[in-house]
């Protein structure tokens, strides 16, 4: 993994940035990580395809892979299929955050009963929500969710939410709920995975129209994905180019669940050719302003 850390720090180190900020990364219990590698091992019914993982280790390894990659600060998101899971995946990933301190305290919540209750209880500790419809099978207009999204909507907390029918579609998928979601929550902080592939420009709209939406690049403009859900459109490039050095646009990765060296997102990013001053703003500053953590408080350098 050494020239794989050199690939990621010589990038960083081009722009002037004194690492990179990941959005979108997964850590869960070592059993349910082993029934999630299990499905991408299978190309399960929500995966599609075949999706060789490049990265298969326990959590002490792949944190240190991030740290060697420059990766300042990331995110666990757990995310719900069931209920009566969240809170289990809440409470993990709350120590893991604990033990990790480059990690954001992360948390999910699926729509059950007393889902308000628990989402209310942590809003004072969480910094990153996540929910992924395509796997929870549920959409985001659920009447169980309408007073958590409220509360979350109050609180200002960012959620990453995969939406985007990508990589393969179902009922609850695209950007007709979430713009449902926001015409009665249109204060949510929402930040949409895979910059909402494949439906991109509906979600760019979306992004562009709400003062609280923001995309990630989680996977999107490598080869892998683009072969998967085709290319992003070159029409929406400068529009792009334009909502990242604005504030909205923010680096993911979805490390350790890809198929590829970690270093292949960031050279993906390079070849859109958007200028430095938005890969500058896309793989750090949006996402310290997002989680209030700019680079002198966290590292005791200039952001």
């Amino acid at each position: 993994m050494p020239d794989e850390a050199a690939r990621a720090r010589t990038f960083a180190d081009g722009l002037g940035l004194p690492g990179l900020l990941d959005l979108h990364t997964h850590f869960l219990p070592p059993r349910v990580m082993a029934k999630v590698r299990a499905q991408f091992d299978a190309a399960g019914p929500l995966i599609g395809r075949p999706w060789p993982l490049h990265y298969r280790a326990e959590d002490d390894v792949l944190v240190e892979a991030l740290r060697s990659f420059g990766v300042c600060r990331f995110t666990a998101l757990p995310y719900a299929h069931r209920p009566g899971m969240a809170e289990f995946l809440n409470d993990w990933a709350a120590g893991f955050a604990e033990r990790v301190p480059e990690a954001a305290v992360c948390a999910t919540f699926f729509p059950e009963p007393g889902v308000a209750a628990y989402v209310a209880s942590r809003s004072a500790d969480v910094e990153v929500w996540k929910v992924h419809v395509q796997v929870g099978a549920f959409t985001v207009t659920d009447p169980l969710l309408d007073e958590a999204w409220g509360l979350i909507a109050a609180t200002g907390t960012p959620v990453v939410l995969h939406a985007g029918s990508g990589p393969v579609p179902t009922e609850h998928t695209g950007p007709g709920p979430v713009a449902a979601l926001l015409a009665r929550h249109p204060r949510l902080r929402l930040v949409v995975a895979h910059a909402g592939a494949p439906e991109y420009g509906e979600f760019l709209r979306l992004a562009e129209t709400h003062e609280r939406v923001a995309l990630d690049t989680t996977m999107a403009f490598t080869p892998f994905f683009e072969e998967m859900g085709g290319a992003y459109p070159p029409a929406l490039l400068p529009r792009l180019r334009d909502l990242g050095l604005a504030g909205k646009v923010h680096l993911g990765s979805d490390f350790p669940n890809i198929p590829y060296p970690y270093a292949d997102q960031l050279d993906a990013l390079a070849r859109l050719g958007l200028g430095e001053d938005w890969l500058r703003a896309v793989c750090w500053a949006n996402t310290a302003a997002l989680l209030d953590q700019t680079g002198e408080r966290f590292l005791g350098l200039d952001s």
